[in-house]
């Protein structure tokens, strides 16, 4: 009897199997190395702005501190985006015909705010509260990364639940005490095990309970 199938049929059955396996390992493997990618997390990708803000400029060559902008990070779970008033009260007597400002002296003249493009974003399911971690004794570079020294501002963390709970895990090794928070060039002391210890109990932070569900998704 005549021989049905080519010899080469039985590579090709062979190779049809290994690939009804590897593809979706690989199409799994492609998603998730997507979705950790910056194009996805946008880490280190600055978003276009009405304005191109300098972060190294204001706060590492002129001394701004956060606060002046961001006026109800220490009581608010926002940390709030500055009104143009705010920018204007120094940009009224300096770089007053600079071309990159006129979209801001516009917002003056019309009462019109600027939108600015929120560069760090959590999902609508996740909380955040900025006053809560800075009484607890976190730095604001902790989150935003060494923003003090970016010309133009981008993500740092990806903010993935992963990433929070390395913190939420261990807070000792991450925090430091609170008059430090605003200092962006902040090194943890080689003691930091036992500093962290001191200031996790003395901030009564509540270890037991940072990993409930309910801490971050009320």
């Amino acid at each position: 009897m005549a021989q049905v199938f080519h010899p080469g049929a039985n590579v090709l059955a062979r190779a049809s199997l290994v690939a009804f396996i590897l593809l979706p390992v690989g199409l799994v493997g492609a998603g998730m190395g997507l979705t950790r990618s910056s194009y996805n997390t946008k880490v280190g990708v600055p978003l276009d702005q009405p304005v191109p803000f300098s972060h190294e400029h204001h706060v590492n060559q002129l001394g701004i501190d956060c606060r002046y902008c961001h006026t109800s990070v220490e009581k608010s779970a926002f940390a709030g985006v500055p009104p143009t008033h705010t920018c204007m009260s120094c940009h009224s007597q300096i770089w007053t015909n600079s071309p990159l400002l006129e979209p801001l002296r516009e917002s003056y003249r019309t009462g019109i705010p600027l939108k600015w493009n929120r560069v760090n974003k959590l999902p609508d399911f996740v909380y955040f509260n900025h006053s809560v971690h800075i009484k607890k004794g976190i730095g604001c570079d902790q989150c935003h990364g060494k923003i003090n020294h970016m010309n133009l501002t981008s993500k740092a963390n990806t903010f993935f639940m992963s990433w929070c709970l390395t913190c939420h895990r261990d807070p000792e090794k991450f925090i430091r005490p609170r008059d430090r928070v605003f200092n962006l060039d902040y090194e943890h002391p080689a003691n930091q095990d036992e500093l962290g210890k001191h200031l996790v109990e003395k901030y009564h932070v509540r270890k037991d309970q940072l990993t409930d569900c309910w801490v971050c998704h009320h």
